[in-house]
């Protein structure tokens, strides 16, 4: 059988509501057809997933078409578990194509972009088995190359907030592999071939061998924002229009970054936010989840600074500066004089401390107005009330 070809848009509404109503049927909470590398020695190794478009939360109509197309392409969609991949064919894309048959003149541009994907494959004149369509109909663990690809994109693109992603197991399923441009390479045909390769002038350059590719491998970034190496922002890192990635020691890994105009020379771990109108110094570091803040992860408020190769080890609320070389972790002892507490809890107005003078750092985190430093006398941490203002050159954002 086959999708008889749809001829108003009313005809596809009710399309999508005879496949949306049939038993069984589950709403997918993402879903997308991506374009995969396999290795060079193992074909059945998904090594990478490119998608022109991932659907996060959205165009459920879609979904239900490509569930439907799969279907009389004799490939039925399993809903019963957490995630569904398949290999797609030309008789899935003819039945698309079919469906989609109101939309197919109006597609380009912003407008019908799953459209615009299944006339891109409707043109190529073979498709074979490196396209696979994937269904998440829940945000579990992944279980698939392309179910981590396709997480990733959702944070990098935006359309999923950090921290709100399933990654769990992500490194165990993506192999580590030689990135040579956007291209993996088996590290195991890399040594299998590396004579012939070598003696014949054939083998590639290396960027890097890692599990994940680069952010600009596979994003676009807004027309404000500046990534100067490619190689700092890593895959599942989500930037902020107006962010600026300067060389050197800066780095954001993935399921981390910027919620704004912020300007990054130094290093957003796994699972850091930093705020609109803040400034990471050079060389500065803020901690992941598995760098020593024992599993609290770290937000960074607006407009503040951490100065160069200083160390954030607690979340910071807005206007707040940590000195350059100063090194804040949960349990450093910190010094704040009377006059200066008062000031702080005047600035935090639901802030419950205790009138002492010595505090454990983490006793002050998600506060705002608080500046870290080091008296270079007695060489005790001491925190004042902020009284700088953080502000970025507008120019370079």
């Amino acid at each position: 059988m086959a999708i008889e070809t749809v001829t108003s848009t009313e005809a596809f509404k009710a399309l999508v509501t005879e496949v949306t109503s049939q038993e069984g049927y589950r709403e997918p909470v993402a879903f997308g057809i991506a374009r995969v590398d396999r290795g060079q020695k193992n074909a059945e190794k998904v090594l990478q997933a490119n998608f022109g478009l991932i659907n996060w939360k959205e165009n459920f109509g879609s979904a239900a078409v490509f569930m439907k197309a799969l279907k009389e392409a004799n490939c039925d969609v399993d809903c019963s578990g957490s995630e569904f991949v398949t290999t797609i064919n030309d008789s899935f894309i003819q039945n698309c194509m079919a469906a989609f048959s109101p939309y197919l003149a109006e597609a380009t541009g912003e407008a019908h972009k799953n459209v615009q994907v299944i006339k891109t494959l409707a043109a190529m004149e073979d498709i074979g088995k490196n396209f696979r369509i994937v269904f998440l109909f829940e945000d579990a663990n992944p279980q698939s190359v392309e179910a981590v690809y396709l997480k990733l994109y959702a944070l990098s693109l935006g359309k999923a907030a950090l921290r709100t992603v399933n990654l769990n197991g992500a490194f165990g399923i993506l192999s580590n592999v030689a990135w040579v441009g956007n291209t993996p390479y088996e590290l195991d045909y890399l040594r299998d071939n590396e004579i012939e390769m070598k003696l014949n002038g054939t083998y590639p350059t290396i960027d890097s061998v890692d599990k994940f590719p680069r952010y600009l491998q596979h994003v676009i970034p807004a027309d404000n924002t500046r990534i100067l190496e490619a190689s700092k922002v890593r895959m599942g890192a989500q930037l902020a229009a107006g962010t600026t990635v300067m060389p050197g020691a800066s780095y954001i890994n993935f399921n981390a970054g910027t919620l704004g105009p912020v300007m990054v020379e130094g290093r957003i771990s796994s699972s850091a936010i930093v705020g609109a109108g803040s400034d990471v110094g050079g060389g500065a570091s803020i901690l992941g989840v598995l760098s020593g803040t024992d599993g609290n992860p770290i937000s960074i408020g607006e407009n503040t600074l951490l100065g160069a190769n200083s160390t954030c080890g607690i979340p910071l609320g807005d206007a707040c500066i940590i000195d350059g070389g100063v090194a804040i972790f949960a349990g450093t002892k910190v010094q704040i004089e009377a006059d200066e507490l008062a000031k702080i809890m005047e600035a935090n107005p639901g802030a419950a401390l205790e009138y002492k003078t010595t505090f454990r750092a983490d006793e002050l985190q998600g506060m705002n107005g608080l500046h870290f430093r080091q008296d270079s006398t007695t060489g005790e941490y001491v925190v004042r009330r902020s009284t700088r203002e953080v502000k970025l050159n507008e120019d370079l954002h």
